[in-house]
């Protein structure tokens, strides 16, 4: 047979698998492979002629593959040195990973983690193969509950096959509902170390060419997780399984939903005493975070709490000081980087809004997407107490706002900071919660297919790496924007698009992955859903949404 492989064509007599040919060829690390652009285990075994592609540390579905196996031997050897200790996963600050151990009754400092690591890297070093099994859901049931894995037994519940895939090694099962590295000796880096109320486990970055990223302690995002966690307790909702509960009747429902957006109102309120108590000092109020957390939804809830208080704030548009394609900056494609902060006129920005803060007149911009030229927009001048709102990508970056003091500035960011677990295993990535939202976002709004929407997402997680995660410290205040719900609302709207995208696609992998976990989901219908909720922004029917 005939592997077409990195575009080079090679014979083989017999069929092959994948980790082998990698190792004729002398491929270093190699972690995963597509084999006619379907996601392939290095365990896969090739029976017929193909077009194969070898991935490493730099794609993010074999560095997915990496994280998945890190996991899982980490639960290994955890299970080994302490049999009736549980462990549970949660994606954390500085893109880590939180590993918090239940009923363990001792301090976890560095010697109980130096204790795990040194049974991780006896794991690694024995090179032990993990071997893929598909087992009756039954099968499943009984093994699971055995080994007294009550969380994997309740998912099992919402599976539509009558079957399920299990990983093994040497003796020890598990699931991480994902793909695997087909041997323990395959991993190489990682790095732990404690981290109340658990320890940090790091692991290599795609976006990084599978290096670490230095870990940046957030004390005010990481307080944003755990109140995440805190929330996920109260409300007994922190797991698919739980979250179907919820979802069986309508009654449930609705009270489940209100319960979640009563979250958000609580954070307003909380917001709202911040500003207010600070409001004689406070002109400034701006607003970021990544794609499709919630932004604009958010700036209009804020803007009627504020005004609930007797404040009345001005929402002024960053994108209005766009210069237009022509003057911005290039990106490393020679293409017009219309992320850049110097994309826009930062010095007439600066100016009007100290002029503003000034109390004088100022005619500001208004710019044109269709002709991508700016013109002369409305005149306006501000009360004493009226502070401005801004919202958008570069909203916490000095630069943008340099002239005006830092304790005239309020700094928000918001994301949806989710600790929704499909098991105590397997965490549900934020990243993934903001790409469903941009694919429904998209094609209610702007006619985009799904496709469309993953063309355009690496380029925004770059410009997010660049314009937004390094001034998230900046803030005075995280909103968590994240409802618990939501995965249950946004699965209808995605199913179809996600179904729709062709295997023979690049980004038939991703709507696979996607799918896989939303199937888990009971369906929570829209008109639950209230029209000043921030998911409005998304599935439709907002009260802001003109």
């Amino acid at each position: 047979m005939k592997l077409t492989i990195q575009g080079q064509p090679y014979t083989f007599d017999r069929p092959q698998v994948l980790l082998d040919v990698a190792n004729q060829l002398n491929l270093k690390n190699v972690l995963a492979a597509t084999v006619n652009g379907r996601l392939r285990e290095l365990s896969y075994i090739e029976v017929k002629d193909a077009e194969v592609s070898f991935l490493g540390y730099d794609h993010p579905d074999a560095i997915r593959m990496y994280e998945s196996t890190l996991r899982y031997v980490i639960a290994m050897a955890i299970k080994r040195i302490l049999p009736s200790v549980k462990v549970r996963y949660n994606y954390s600050i500085s893109r880590s990973i939180l590993a918090v151990l239940d009923n363990y009754d001792g301090v976890i400092n560095h010697a109980l983690i130096q204790t795990i690591k040194t049974e991780v890297d006896r794991l690694i070093q024995a090179d032990l193969t993990i071997v893929r099994k598909r087992v009756s859901i039954g099968e499943a049931t009984k093994l699971y509950s055995d080994l007294n894995m009550p969380d994997k037994v309740a998912v099992m519940e919402y599976r539509e096959e009558d079957y399920v895939n299990l990983y093994e090694c040497d003796g020890y099962i598990n699931y991480m509902f994902g793909y695997m590295l087909p041997r323990t000796g395959l991993l190489s880096l990682y790095k732990m170390f404690p981290y109340h109320p658990g320890f940090i486990i790091q692991y290599p970055r795609a976006e990084l060419s599978g290096q670490i990223p230095e870990f940046h302690d957030e004390p005010t995002f990481g307080r944003a997780l755990k109140e995440a966690a805190k929330w996920g307790k109260i409300i007994e909702g922190n797991t698919i399984p739980k979250i179907n509960e919820y979802a069986k009747d309508h009654p449930s429902a609705v009270d489940f939903v209100n319960m979640c957006e009563t979250k958000h109102n609580h954070q307003l309120n909380e917001l709202g005493d911040l500003i207010q108590s600070n409001i004689e000092s406070i002109r400034l109020i701006g607003i970021a975070g990544p794609s499709s957390s919630g932004k604009t939804t958010f700036s209009n809830r804020l803007r009627v709490e504020l005004m609930s208080r007797g404040i009345r704030p001005v929402m002024i548009s960053i994108d209005d000081y766009y210069l237009g394609k022509d003057l911005a900056p290039k990106g490393e494609d020679g293409l017009p980087d219309l992320e850049h902060i110097d994309a826009l006129d930062v010095e007439l920005f600066n100016h009007d809004m100290l002029s503003l803060i000034e109390g004088q007149s100022v005619v500001l911009p208004k710019f044109n997407f269709k002709s991508g030229k700016r013109e002369q927009g409305k005149t306006i001048r501000l009360a004493e107490d009226t502070p401005i709102i801004i919202e958008g990508i570069h909203a916490l970056n000095e630069k943008l706002t340099r002239s005006i003091p830092k304790h005239q500035k309020f700094q928000i960011y918001i994301a949806p900071q989710t600790q929704l677990h499909i098991d105590d295993h397997n965490p549900i990535s934020i990243t993934e919660l903001r790409l469903l939202r941009r694919i429904v976002r998209d094609q209610k709004y702007r006619n985009a297919s799904a496709i469309d929407t993953m063309n355009m997402w690496p380029s925004v997680r770059r410009g997010e790496f660049k314009w937004i995660y390094p001034f998230q410290k900046e803030a005075n205040y995280v909103f968590n924007s994240e409802l618990t719900y939501e995965l249950a609302v946004l699965k209808k709207h995605a199913v179809t698009q996600l179904q729709a995208i062709p295997r023979d696609n690049k980004h038939f992998i991703t709507a696979n992955r996607l799918l896989k976990f939303l199937k888990y989901f009971k369906h929570i219908e829209d008109d639950v859903v209230p029209c000043n909720s921030l998911l409005r922004e998304f599935i439709g029917g907002s009260s802001f949404h003109h």
